[in-house]
């Protein structure tokens, strides 16, 4: 069977990045008029949580990238926040199909607002891929950290359970939406959501598990 050149230059592409750059991940910053650039402090904690309790040496501050650049392919973890519209265009659109294809790791974040918009764009990417709950006993839940059921609780939102989705390409998962938890907010400094501390270590402690997964799997 023949392959797609365009392809398996990504797929080196991403692989020496990995294998370089692995120590950085990022924040995508994408159209539509949402605001992506939403919990700024969220990721710098989860890096200081991870880098400080499971051995990690990630940069302290993300990178932010956006859906149709190239560089895309640097990190192994991008992740996708806000509370509004979202759009891809074709040529993004492409990008992170080839991107996720090859190896990369698109985490969304519902953080209130989002979900009605990024399903769409989701299809868009994945047209042959539904979106599947990701059940308890999956290893995301699994280690470090044991969340025996499933995706905690961290925001009330609309006060329906907290839910994994996930995107699987060839029995790897490429795309994980969290849906009403807000891990992000969970992220964040202490003073921004006045989080009791229980709720915050939840947060960053899953945040952990998606990172653990990510590079060891």
């Amino acid at each position: 069977m023949k392959t797609n050149p365009y392809e398996e230059i990504t797929a080196f592409f991403l692989l020496v990045s990995i294998s370089s750059f692995a120590q950085e991940i990022a924040l995508l910053k994408y159209n539509g008029g949402g605001d992506w650039y939403a919990n700024p402090t969220s990721l710098p904690n989860l890096i200081q949580f991870c880098n400080t309790n499971i051995n990690t040496k990630l940069k302290s501050k993300p990178a932010t990238v956006e859906p149709g650049s190239s560089s895309l392919f640097t990190y192994p973890f991008v992740h996708l926040t806000g509370h509004g519209n979202v759009v891809f265009n074709d040529t993004e659109v492409k990008n992170l199909q080839n991107y996720l294809n090859s190896g990369g790791f698109l985490h969304v974040d519902d953080n209130y607002g989002l979900d009605q918009y990024i399903r769409k764009e989701i299809k868009k990417i994945f047209p042959n891929n539904d979106l599947v709950e990701i059940p308890s006993n999956h290893p995301l839940f699994q280690k470090p950290y044991s969340f025996p059921n499933g995706l905690p609780k961290i925001h009330e939102h609309d006060g329906k359970r907290p839910q994994a989705f996930g995107i699987f390409v060839k029995n790897r998962l490429v795309l994980l939406y969290t849906y009403e938890c807000d891990l992000g907010d969970g992220w964040e400094n202490s003073e921004v959501n006045n989080d009791p501390l229980i709720v915050r270590e939840k947060a960053l402690k899953m945040g952990a598990n998606i990172i653990h997964y990510i590079f060891n799997n």
